[in-house]
């Protein structure tokens, strides 16, 4: 089985017929209303295309109310079908719970947002907000060779782990350099300040209050619980199941289970005002630009999450995409939290990148 590095690919990326279809629960009468026929029909495509086993879609806004689809099959295996509520591994959207409870934290005056952070980085002047939005040049430890999917893919790794293999990479002299090490520093972080592991803190500050039900910091169980669909890399010409994972490897930067539905409303709540207050929210929209070589064209970076201009209509859409073996996720917002939709796929595949972005943007100029 090679797959000699194929854990290192917790990076962000963006990833987005009636074959199965729903009604999300609670989802108020317009929604029956709602016309998807479009967006399923191009899941469809994309699955007949033959870029990914399925696909999963969640929309939601004023007109629309809650929705979600699938096409595709969920397991290649038995040959289910994909429903709309699946749960997926939601990759690096993680990073954007983390940064929501470190802002929080921040407004507690528990963490300073600017203050060097001597203690971790002696005669440095990398901060929490260089952490947060990938300004800090330090290594990304899911590049590290150090890690080896085959041979590491059950294994234990706490934050202080990860990063000290982060440090251990070469220094980007890039003004932004995207780095799954900020995160798991600040991880560390969070800890000192409470007292708890940070999937402890988000499921306390975000998961719990948000009611997301489905959403799910897995610790040390590999497996997926409940519903989901399962993911697929393909490798050689060869396609190896990854659903069954230790997402410690992930951590802060990319634990997380979740559904689209889930992350709708979490994107929904965050915007609104719902988890932070004012003041750390606006610190969260301020962004530098990032690299598209390693993003997609127009992302600026934020503090755990990204702006970026519509091509389909005027404005920008908020959000963060997240990537790990077997899945890509794109969750987009509009900026006021009022219209959201999220896309995932069960397969890793770079080649379709473009195509999915360009849906996720067609959907959410078309939600009213």
């Amino acid at each position: 089985m090679k797959m000699t590095r194929l854990a290192a690919v917790l990076a962000v990326t963006a990833a987005v017929g009636t074959m199965s279809a729903g009604v999300a629960p609670g989802a108020s009468a317009a929604t029956r209303k709602c016309d998807t026929r479009a967006l399923q029909q191009s899941l469809d495509q994309i699955v007949k295309a033959g870029g990914t086993p399925g696909i999963l879609a969640a929309v939601s806004s004023p007109a629309c109310g809650r929705v979600s689809l699938g096409s595709g099959v969920a397991d290649i295996g038995t040959g289910r079908r994909m429903r709309g509520d699946e749960r997926i591994r939601m990759g690096s959207v993680t990073k954007s719970f983390t940064a929501t409870v470190v802002l929080q934290l921040v407004a507690e005056g528990k963490i300073k947002l600017d203050a060097p952070l001597t203690r971790y980085l002696p005669n440095e002047k990398i901060t929490v907000r260089d952490l947060l939005r990938h300004t800090s040049g330090l290594g990304d430890y899911t590049s590290s060779e150090e890690i080896d999917a085959e041979r590491d893919r059950f294994k234990h790794f706490e934050p202080d782990e990860l990063f000290k293999i982060g440090l251990r990479m070469p220094r980007s002299d890039k003004p932004w350099n995207y780095s799954t090490t900020n995160y798991a520093l600040l991880a560390m972080i969070v800890k000192r300040a409470t007292g708890n592991d940070v999937g402890t803190e988000i499921t306390r500050r975000i998961i719990r209050p948000l009611k997301l039900t489905r959403t799910w910091w897995p610790g040390d169980d590999p497996r997926i619980p409940g519903r989901h669909a399962r993911g697929y890399v393909y490798s050689e010409g060869k396609r190896y199941d990854t659903t069954k994972w230790n997402m410690t490897y992930g951590g802060a930067g990319g634990a997380l289970v979740s559904t689209t539905s889930d992350l709708n409303r979490y994107w929904a709540a965050l915007l609104r005002g719902r988890l932070l207050p004012a003041a750390q929210l606006k610190e969260m929209r301020k962004t530098v630009p990032a690299d598209p070589a390693r993003m997609w064209p127009g992302a600026h970076s934020g503090l755990g999450l990204y702006e970026t201009k519509l091509k389909h209509c005027a404005g920008t859409w908020i959000g963060h995409g997240g990537g790990f073996n077997g899945y890509r996720t794109i969750a987009a917002s509009s900026p006021d939290g009022r219209r959201q939709v999220t896309l995932v796929i069960n397969r890793h595949p770079n080649e379709i990148t473009p195509r999915l972005l360009d849906l996720a943007d067609a959907t959410l100029c078309t939600l009213r």
